[in-house]
């Protein structure tokens, strides 16, 4: 799921890691309940910083399920856009949450964040110091009511105000 959260783009679970003793024991739990050994996960974020997951998953080998993936990726991403329209539709009078606009610089270190830059590499790029980045990134946070900086990124990027 973590490892889901942080991405952006749909998610083959074999480009996870697995390797930690808590992920593998949570894989066995739950393949105990059939869940099975390939899944391909689409994270949905809605208007107001929702996040969901859209996964399909089976027990084939990679080969048969690389072949699925790449015939029906399309179809997958569109199934999980019409399940989000449709439980945002719970809510048809709940408009997105107002928020307050970021400054340039705020822009900047979101975006470079948002690519994958390290704090290091953003302060680099930006030609300012990391603490002065922490600054902006707080700042940020704070406006976006984001929890953490993965999440300032993702409501920013829901919100419109930076684009990858």
């Amino acid at each position: 799921m973590i490892g889901c959260y942080q991405r952006f783009h749909p998610v083959d679970w074999k480009r996870l890691d697995w390797s930690s003793k808590a992920a593998r024991a949570f894989r066995a739990e739950a393949a105990t309940f059939g869940l099975g050994n390939q899944g391909y996960s689409i994270p949905i974020r809605g208007p107001n910083g929702q996040f969901a997951l859209f996964t399909v998953n089976t027990s084939c080998d990679d080969e048969e399920w690389e072949e699925f993936t790449e015939s029906n990726r399309r179809e997958l991403i569109l199934i999980a856009h019409y399940f989000n329209q449709k439980a945002l539709e719970f809510e048809p009078n709940k408009t997105p949450e107002q928020s307050q606009s970021l400054s340039p610089r705020e822009v900047d270190a979101m975006t470079l964040l948002a690519i994958g830059y390290s704090r290091a590499q953003v302060a680099e790029t930006l030609s300012i110091s990391e603490h002065t980045l922490r600054v902006y990134i707080e700042s940020a946070r704070f406006k976006l009511g984001a929890a953490n900086t993965t999440h300032a990124v993702a409501r920013a990027l829901s919100r419109g105000l930076i684009v990858v």
